[in-house]
Protein backbone atom coordinates (compact mmCIF):
# COMPACT_ATOMS: atom_id res chain seq x y z
CA UNK A 1 0.00 0.00 0.00
CA UNK A 2 0.83 3.46 -0.83
CA UNK A 3 0.07 7.34 -0.89
CA UNK A 4 -3.56 7.81 -2.35
CA UNK A 5 -4.77 4.16 -2.53
CA UNK A 6 -8.09 3.33 -1.20
CA UNK A 7 -8.60 1.57 2.01
CA UNK A 8 -10.99 0.07 4.57
CA UNK A 9 -10.14 -0.41 8.52
CA UNK A 10 -10.27 -4.06 9.36
CA UNK A 11 -11.27 -3.17 12.69
CA UNK A 12 -13.86 -1.56 11.45
CA UNK A 13 -15.87 -3.89 9.59
CA UNK A 14 -15.11 -1.86 6.44
CA UNK A 15 -17.49 0.51 7.04
CA UNK A 16 -16.01 3.43 5.67
CA UNK A 17 -13.92 4.10 1.95
CA UNK A 18 -10.91 5.94 2.67
CA UNK A 19 -7.75 7.40 0.50
CA UNK A 20 -4.12 7.03 1.75
CA UNK A 21 -2.88 10.73 2.91
CA UNK A 22 -0.25 10.39 4.78
CA UNK A 23 1.52 6.98 5.64
CA UNK A 24 5.07 5.32 7.34
CA UNK A 25 5.68 2.05 8.43
CA UNK A 26 3.33 1.89 11.39
CA UNK A 27 0.64 4.36 11.02
CA UNK A 28 -1.26 5.58 8.13
CA UNK A 29 -3.29 9.53 8.01
CA UNK A 30 -6.76 8.40 5.94
CA UNK A 31 -9.15 10.73 4.66
CA UNK A 32 -12.89 9.53 3.51
CA UNK A 33 -14.04 9.33 0.26
CA UNK A 34 -17.62 9.77 1.03
CA UNK A 35 -17.75 11.07 4.23
CA UNK A 36 -15.48 14.40 5.38
CA UNK A 37 -14.12 12.14 8.00
CA UNK A 38 -9.76 12.76 8.79
CA UNK A 39 -8.60 9.01 10.75
CA UNK A 40 -5.24 7.54 11.36
CA UNK A 41 -5.34 3.96 12.01
CA UNK A 42 -2.10 1.07 11.89
CA UNK A 43 -0.43 -0.34 8.44
CA UNK A 44 -1.66 -3.86 9.94
CA UNK A 45 -5.41 -2.62 10.44
CA UNK A 46 -5.75 -1.91 6.42
CA UNK A 47 -6.86 -3.73 3.85
CA UNK A 48 -6.20 -2.57 -0.17
CA UNK A 49 -9.62 -2.00 -1.99
CA UNK A 50 -9.50 -2.29 -5.17
CA UNK A 51 -12.90 -2.23 -6.88
CA UNK A 52 -14.97 0.31 -4.25
CA UNK A 53 -18.42 -0.71 -5.73
CA UNK A 54 -18.22 -3.55 -4.25
CA UNK A 55 -18.29 -1.85 -0.49
CA UNK A 56 -22.24 -1.77 0.36
CA UNK A 57 -21.21 1.57 2.64
CA UNK A 58 -20.09 3.36 -0.52
CA UNK A 59 -22.72 2.08 -2.52
CA UNK A 60 -25.53 3.72 -0.25
CA UNK A 61 -23.33 6.99 0.28
CA UNK A 62 -23.51 7.22 -3.49
CA UNK A 63 -26.92 6.58 -4.08
CA UNK A 64 -27.80 9.43 -1.08
CA UNK A 65 -25.48 12.00 -3.30
CA UNK A 66 -27.59 11.00 -5.86
CA UNK A 67 -30.81 11.27 -4.18
CA UNK A 68 -29.27 14.99 -2.28
CA UNK A 69 -28.90 16.05 -5.72
CA UNK A 70 -31.92 15.34 -7.51
CA UNK A 71 -33.45 16.85 -4.47
CA UNK A 72 -32.04 20.08 -5.06
CA UNK A 73 -32.62 20.27 -8.74
CA UNK A 74 -36.40 19.23 -7.98
CA UNK A 75 -36.85 22.55 -5.31
CA UNK A 76 -35.17 24.48 -7.76
CA UNK A 77 -37.59 24.05 -10.63
CA UNK A 78 -40.52 24.20 -8.51
CA UNK A 79 -39.30 27.68 -7.25
CA UNK A 80 -39.10 28.83 -10.62
CA UNK A 81 -42.26 27.22 -11.58
CA UNK A 82 -43.68 29.50 -8.66
CA UNK A 83 -42.41 32.13 -10.05
CA UNK A 84 -43.82 31.57 -13.50
CA UNK A 85 -41.20 31.09 -15.27
CA UNK A 86 -42.74 28.31 -17.05
CA UNK A 87 -45.30 30.15 -18.22
CA UNK A 88 -43.54 32.57 -20.29
CA UNK A 89 -41.26 33.05 -23.22
CA UNK A 90 -38.96 34.99 -21.51
CA UNK A 91 -39.13 35.86 -17.96
CA UNK A 92 -39.58 39.49 -16.82
CA UNK A 93 -36.84 39.66 -14.17
CA UNK A 94 -33.59 38.22 -13.52
CA UNK A 95 -32.54 35.92 -10.26
CA UNK A 96 -29.87 36.72 -7.78
CA UNK A 97 -28.33 34.01 -5.62
CA UNK A 98 -26.76 34.44 -2.70
CA UNK A 99 -22.95 34.36 -3.87
CA UNK A 100 -21.20 31.24 -2.10
CA UNK A 101 -17.01 31.33 -0.79
CA UNK A 102 -16.30 27.65 -0.28
CA UNK A 103 -13.42 26.81 1.62
CA UNK A 104 -12.56 23.14 1.62
CA UNK A 105 -9.57 21.23 3.11
CA UNK A 106 -10.54 18.15 0.31
CA UNK A 107 -9.70 18.47 -3.52
CA UNK A 108 -11.90 16.23 -4.67
CA UNK A 109 -14.97 17.29 -2.42
CA UNK A 110 -14.44 20.85 -3.70
CA UNK A 111 -14.14 19.49 -7.04
CA UNK A 112 -17.96 18.25 -6.65
CA UNK A 113 -19.28 21.26 -4.82
CA UNK A 114 -18.47 23.89 -7.31
CA UNK A 115 -20.06 21.37 -9.92
CA UNK A 116 -23.52 21.67 -7.58
CA UNK A 117 -23.05 25.63 -7.51
CA UNK A 118 -22.47 25.36 -11.30
CA UNK A 119 -25.91 23.27 -12.14
CA UNK A 120 -27.31 25.44 -10.11
CA UNK A 121 -26.24 28.46 -11.12
CA UNK A 122 -25.05 29.87 -8.00
CA UNK A 123 -22.52 32.48 -8.13
CA UNK A 124 -19.37 30.80 -6.14
CA UNK A 125 -15.61 30.82 -5.51
CA UNK A 126 -13.78 27.88 -4.28
CA UNK A 127 -10.48 27.71 -2.77
CA UNK A 128 -9.10 24.38 -1.63
CA UNK A 129 -6.53 25.02 1.24
CA UNK A 130 -5.55 22.69 4.47
CA UNK A 131 -7.48 23.74 7.56
CA UNK A 132 -5.17 25.06 9.52
CA UNK A 133 -4.75 27.63 6.84
CA UNK A 134 -8.32 28.64 6.33
CA UNK A 135 -8.27 32.00 9.22
CA UNK A 136 -5.65 32.93 7.51
CA UNK A 137 -6.85 32.87 4.12
CA UNK A 138 -10.56 33.71 4.93
CA UNK A 139 -9.19 36.84 6.13
CA UNK A 140 -7.70 37.45 2.97
CA UNK A 141 -10.50 36.43 0.66
CA UNK A 142 -13.39 38.19 2.94
CA UNK A 143 -13.19 41.88 1.31
CA UNK A 144 -11.99 40.74 -1.87
CA UNK A 145 -14.99 38.08 -2.25
CA UNK A 146 -17.50 39.75 -0.35
CA UNK A 147 -19.89 36.61 -0.11
CA UNK A 148 -22.96 36.42 1.41
CA UNK A 149 -22.52 32.73 2.77
CA UNK A 150 -19.26 31.21 3.71
CA UNK A 151 -19.21 27.27 3.35
CA UNK A 152 -15.85 26.42 6.29
CA UNK A 153 -15.45 22.50 5.73
CA UNK A 154 -12.53 19.69 4.67
CA UNK A 155 -12.25 16.68 7.49
CA UNK A 156 -12.08 16.23 10.73
CA UNK A 157 -12.47 13.62 13.75
CA UNK A 158 -12.73 12.68 18.03
CA UNK A 159 -9.00 11.94 18.58
CA UNK A 160 -9.32 8.35 19.73
CA UNK A 161 -7.32 9.03 22.97
CA UNK A 162 -9.75 12.18 23.88
CA UNK A 163 -13.19 10.88 26.14
CA UNK A 164 -14.08 15.06 26.62
CA UNK A 165 -16.20 16.15 23.73
CA UNK A 166 -16.39 19.84 25.03
CA UNK A 167 -12.25 20.09 24.79
CA UNK A 168 -11.66 21.52 21.38
CA UNK A 169 -8.03 19.56 21.92
CA UNK A 170 -10.15 16.06 21.14
CA UNK A 171 -10.59 17.04 17.91
CA UNK A 172 -8.68 17.01 14.86
CA UNK A 173 -9.59 20.34 13.04
CA UNK A 174 -12.60 21.88 15.02
CA UNK A 175 -9.90 24.46 16.50
CA UNK A 176 -9.23 25.25 12.99
CA UNK A 177 -12.88 25.36 11.69
CA UNK A 178 -13.67 27.45 14.84
CA UNK A 179 -10.54 30.28 14.13
CA UNK A 180 -12.38 30.59 10.67
CA UNK A 181 -15.85 31.35 11.72
CA UNK A 182 -14.29 33.99 14.35
CA UNK A 183 -12.77 35.52 11.13
CA UNK A 184 -15.75 35.43 9.74
CA UNK A 185 -17.44 37.29 12.48
CA UNK A 186 -14.52 39.83 13.14
CA UNK A 187 -15.56 40.90 9.21
CA UNK A 188 -18.97 40.68 9.74
CA UNK A 189 -21.33 40.40 12.90
CA UNK A 190 -24.57 39.87 11.56
CA UNK A 191 -25.81 36.27 11.39
CA UNK A 192 -28.32 37.41 8.65
CA UNK A 193 -25.79 39.33 6.52
CA UNK A 194 -23.24 36.41 6.70
CA UNK A 195 -24.36 33.03 6.36
CA UNK A 196 -21.42 30.80 7.91
CA UNK A 197 -22.07 26.83 7.19
CA UNK A 198 -18.90 25.36 9.44
CA UNK A 199 -17.29 22.16 10.00
CA UNK A 200 -16.83 18.58 8.94
CA UNK A 201 -17.72 14.87 10.65
CA UNK A 202 -17.56 14.83 14.55
CA UNK A 203 -16.78 18.22 14.42
CA UNK A 204 -17.33 20.38 18.12
CA UNK A 205 -20.91 21.51 16.98
CA UNK A 206 -21.41 23.54 20.32
CA UNK A 207 -18.23 25.73 19.75
CA UNK A 208 -18.83 26.49 15.60
CA UNK A 209 -22.38 27.66 17.04
CA UNK A 210 -21.55 29.83 19.05
CA UNK A 211 -18.34 31.32 17.67
CA UNK A 212 -20.96 32.43 14.88
CA UNK A 213 -21.76 29.82 12.81
CA UNK A 214 -25.53 29.55 11.43
CA UNK A 215 -25.21 26.42 10.63
CA UNK A 216 -22.80 23.67 11.95
CA UNK A 217 -21.65 19.41 12.24
CA UNK A 218 -21.75 17.46 14.20
CA UNK A 219 -25.24 17.65 17.05
CA UNK A 220 -24.41 13.67 17.44
CA UNK A 221 -20.80 13.63 16.29
CA UNK A 222 -21.54 11.52 13.45
CA UNK A 223 -19.91 11.34 10.05
CA UNK A 224 -21.73 14.05 7.54
CA UNK A 225 -21.54 13.37 3.96
CA UNK A 226 -19.52 15.53 1.80
CA UNK A 227 -22.62 17.25 0.16
CA UNK A 228 -24.06 18.13 3.11
CA UNK A 229 -22.54 21.43 4.20
CA UNK A 230 -23.47 22.47 0.25
CA UNK A 231 -26.93 21.21 0.62
CA UNK A 232 -27.26 24.23 3.46
CA UNK A 233 -25.72 26.54 1.71
CA UNK A 234 -27.74 26.05 -1.63
CA UNK A 235 -30.77 26.50 0.47
CA UNK A 236 -29.79 29.50 1.90
CA UNK A 237 -28.80 31.04 -1.59
CA UNK A 238 -32.22 30.69 -2.83
CA UNK A 239 -34.53 30.99 0.34
CA UNK A 240 -35.89 34.75 -0.48
CA UNK A 241 -34.07 37.79 1.91
CA UNK A 242 -37.80 38.44 3.04
CA UNK A 243 -38.22 34.64 4.40
CA UNK A 244 -36.42 32.43 7.46
CA UNK A 245 -34.94 29.45 6.11
CA UNK A 246 -36.63 26.87 7.39
CA UNK A 247 -34.24 24.97 10.04
CA UNK A 248 -35.87 21.77 10.32
CA UNK A 249 -36.96 21.11 6.64
CA UNK A 250 -33.44 22.15 5.33
CA UNK A 251 -31.10 19.70 7.63
CA UNK A 252 -34.11 17.34 7.90
CA UNK A 253 -32.78 16.56 3.93
CA UNK A 254 -29.37 16.42 4.50
CA UNK A 255 -28.37 12.83 3.92
CA UNK A 256 -26.92 13.04 7.32
CA UNK A 257 -29.84 14.55 9.16
CA UNK A 258 -30.43 16.12 12.92
CA UNK A 259 -27.50 14.24 14.57
CA UNK A 260 -25.19 15.35 11.51
CA UNK A 261 -26.35 19.13 11.32
CA UNK A 262 -27.72 21.71 13.07
CA UNK A 263 -28.39 25.27 12.96
CA UNK A 264 -30.16 29.00 14.21
CA UNK A 265 -32.71 31.00 12.31
CA UNK A 266 -30.89 32.72 9.55
CA UNK A 267 -32.89 35.16 6.54
CA UNK A 268 -32.39 33.80 3.00
CA UNK A 269 -30.34 35.63 0.64
CA UNK A 270 -32.25 35.05 -2.93
CA UNK A 271 -33.25 38.07 -4.44
CA UNK A 272 -35.24 39.16 -7.78
CA UNK A 273 -34.48 41.92 -10.01
CA UNK A 274 -35.81 43.91 -13.33
CA UNK A 275 -35.75 43.82 -15.90
CA UNK A 276 -34.74 40.76 -17.51
CA UNK A 277 -30.76 40.64 -18.19
CA UNK A 278 -27.43 38.60 -18.57
CA UNK A 279 -25.84 37.81 -15.29
CA UNK A 280 -21.52 36.64 -15.71
CA UNK A 281 -20.65 33.63 -14.77
CA UNK A 282 -21.73 31.79 -11.80
CA UNK A 283 -18.40 29.95 -10.70
CA UNK A 284 -14.90 31.11 -10.40
CA UNK A 285 -12.09 28.82 -10.53
CA UNK A 286 -11.03 27.43 -7.82
CA UNK A 287 -7.25 28.64 -6.63
CA UNK A 288 -5.33 25.88 -4.80
CA UNK A 289 -3.60 27.01 -1.39
CA UNK A 290 -2.86 23.21 0.08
Amino acid sequence: MKQGDLVVRKSYGGDVLFRIAVMNEQMAVLRGTDYRLLADAPVTDLAPVRNPDELGGSRRARIQASESLHRMRVEREQAQSAFGQDSVPRRPFFEMPGKVLHLDGDASYLKKSMAVYNQLRIPADGVHCHESQMPLILGRLLPQVRPDIVVITGHDGVLKSRSNLLALSSYKNSANFVNAVHVARSYERSRDSLVVVAGACQSHFEALLYAGSNFASSPGRIMIHALDPVYVAVRAAFTPFRETIDISDVISHTISGMQGVGGVETVGKYRVGVPNMKLPESVTPAPDFA
